[in-house]
């Protein structure tokens, strides 16, 4: 397996944007039925490198015709309100049927474009997340990639949660910033319910609530019908 990251990180900028232009114009010769990997490789988007993208092929691949509203946490690209949407471009192209939404703390309206739809807020505000299911109308797959602040994603996952189509699927990425003191997680309390990861633990034991004597079940104890970890993921 070819270790891209140890590739990139001894290119200036310059070189990774002239690589990374010459790959574009590369793929873009590759039609849009092609696999989740050749259009990650296509867009530019990190997952490919992160090691999600086999993952995203082995449960979206049953979906990707089906007509469904998809989102994302998370542009990309910090500040600058040009820069980031590498994987919601890829969503466009691999959803052909589906339309693509995204929030980010920054503005990054100008990376608009038919069927992608970006709303400027924070994932920790409700009324704002409320919103933006509003104008969604459904949402049939949603995927964390935003701030990966702990704190961040439990909020964004219990209100999002709940408003997640019948037989729906959320993914919450880079969740080993459950163990970065940065990111507001431990490397000490892996039981620490105030992290990603240890909020996640305590779904496994709502999955089996039945078996909890005098245990009062919560919303995602009777919604949740599996968790599925994977490393970072």
């Amino acid at each position: 397996m070819i270790n891209y990251k140890f590739i990139t990180k001894h290119l200036s900028d310059k070189q990774k944007s002239a690589i990374k232009k010459v790959l574009g114009m590369f793929m873009s010769m590759w039609p849009s039925s092609a696999s989740i990997t050749v259009l990650a490789m296509k867009h530019g988007t990190d997952k490919w490198t992160h090691g999600y993208i086999p993952i995203y092929e082995k449960y979206f691949s049953p979906l990707r015709l089906k007509k469904m509203n998809i989102l994302e946490i998370g542009v990309g690209g910090y500040r600058d309100p040009k820069a980031g949407g590498e994987s919601l471009r890829m969503w466009k192209e691999y959803f052909p049927n589906s339309m693509i939404y995204s929030i980010d703390i920054y503005d990054k309206i100008p990376l608009e474009e038919e069927r992608i739809k970006i709303f400027q807020g924070s994932q920790d505000d409700p009324r704002f997340l409320e919103a933006v299911f509003k104008k969604a109308g459904s949402l049939d797959i949603i995927i964390d990639d935003g701030s990966h602040m702990n704190e961040h994603v439990i909020f964004s996952f219990r209100t999002l949660f709940p408003l997640l189509a019948n037989n729906g699927i959320y993914v919450i990425e880079d969740l080993h910033t459950s163990y970065i003191p940065k990111y507001g997680g431990s490397y000490e309390n892996f039981e620490h319910s105030g992290t990603s990861v240890g909020m996640l633990k305590k779904q496994i034991d709502g999955l089996n609530y039945q078996w909890i004597t005098s245990y009062v079940p919560t919303y995602l104890d009777l919604n949740i019908v599996a968790v599925h970890f994977y490393s970072k993921m």
